[in-house]
């Protein structure tokens, strides 16, 4: 199975306050479909706990051209691409119901060990992976984030119980959440995120005291969070404004 794909009908759960799908419930449809696929390829994530061993999230790439709203069916396919050493590409295209590609994404997985939560490579999940060398990615694999050179507002964060997943570390759909939310309200219903670029640097525990750091230049914007003198992750971007649109 190279490819797999769903339909989601969009709900007034998945949407924001403008009724447009949510940037974190896109992320949380990737972290489905890509689990469900390893799943049905062998390497799910109840195989590689046999192994002490999760799937884990380094970067992430989104870009939607358009945000698809509340009633509309959404397809989304995913696929992996060749591992490049510790990291493993996995691809994402989203289809309005008129077949439109409406949006793409692009991540890079990890295989974390369990015991000693570091970096792993496993000769099983390799087997069970496709040759999917002759599918075209729809985006570059994701690469790095411009600084800015804005004054920084200062925000501080502490994971709370929603922000926590079944690996114990903060969800890599909350990291969307956070941005938005730092963005403000005002700010997301005069515009929309085209692109988001997640750099997971280093993994967010129960008990740790960030403090994040926000960035606005125009249209542009970057989101770091350090615990201490560590950094532990980096978003940036781009906004859009709202237009009201056509289905």
């Amino acid at each position: 199975m190279k490819t797999y794909q769903e339909h989601f009908l969009l709900r007034t759960t998945h949407c924001d306050f403008t009724g447009r799908w949510r940037p974190s419930d896109i992320l949380a449809v990737m972290q489905e479909l890509a689990g469900m696929h390893a799943h049905l390829l062998g390497c799910g994530r109840d195989a590689t706990l046999e192994q002490n061993l999760v799937w884990v999230l380094s970067r992430t790439e989104l870009v939607m051209d358009r945000y698809p709203v509340v009633g509309e069916t959404i397809r989304v396919e995913t696929f992996p691409a060749p591992n490049k050493r510790w990291f493993f590409p996995r691809y994402f295209i989203f289809h309005d119901q008129q077949e439109r590609v409406i949006g793409k994404a692009g991540t890079l997985w990890l295989l974390m060990d369990t015991v000693h939560r570091t970096m792993s490579i496993s000769q099983e999940v390799l087997r069970c992976l496709p040759d999917n060398s002759d599918l075209t990615p729809p985006l570059d694999m994701p690469g790095n984030i411009a600084p800015l050179s804005a004054q920084p507002l200062l925000i501080p964060q502490i994971p709370l119980y929603t922000d926590i997943d079944v690996n114990g570390h903060v969800n890599n759909t909350r990291y969307a959440d956070w941005l938005c939310n730092a963005l403000g309200i005002d700010a997301m219903g005069e515009y929309e995120i085209a692109r988001l670029l997640i750099h997971y640097t280093r993994e967010i525990l129960p008990g740790d005291q960030l403090i994040m750091a926000l960035q606005r230049e125009g249209v542009s914007f970057r989101l770091t969070g350090q615990a201490g003198e560590e950094k532990r992750f980096i978003m940036g971007g781009m906004l859009r404004k709202r237009v009201e649109q056509e289905r």
